[in-house]
């Protein structure tokens, strides 16, 4: 393995972590557009409810997003690297989210053909919250 390390992975996830982290929509125009200078497409989409009934939510909103923003065409391959990558990064929350309601941002990044998605949960009860971030990687 080389010292170097390539662009791709690592630096798909870091903009799909940052985009799921904007505060709001202002935040989050300019980071798209500072993301676009360094060649990586960025989407950002809310989601919110309980968390059992919001899963098929969270996946096809990720999807609807990505397709909205240009990140990717209307191929079963590009939809299903989506699709995939938001499951997985929902299965990373469900021992400290079932049973509760969630609420925050899905953040997508694709560059070249590798797609980060990241799905920033507030889980909370009442007035006790907790927070969490998945993420899930795929390659088109």
């Amino acid at each position: 393995m080389s010292e170097k390390e390539p662009a791709g992975s690592k630096t798909t996830a870091a903009a799909a972590i940052r985009i799921a982290l904007t505060s709001d929509r202002e935040e989050e125009r300019q980071l798209i557009q500072l993301s676009l200078t360094e060649g990586i497409h960025t989407a950002a989409v809310d989601f919110g409810g309980e968390f059992i009934a919001s899963v098929s939510k969270i996946v096809e909103r990720a999807v609807v997003a990505a397709k909205r923003e240009g990140l990717i065409g209307s191929t079963h391959a590009e939809e299903g690297a989506v699709a995939g990558a938001a499951r997985e990064a929902v299965s990373q929350i469900i021992n400290k989210a079932i049973g509760l309601n969630v609420g925050g941002k899905i953040g997508i990044a694709r560059l070249n053909d590798h797609i980060g998605v990241c799905v920033f949960f507030g889980i909370g009860l009442l007035h006790l919250n907790e927070v969490a971030i998945g993420l899930g990687h795929r390659v088109i």
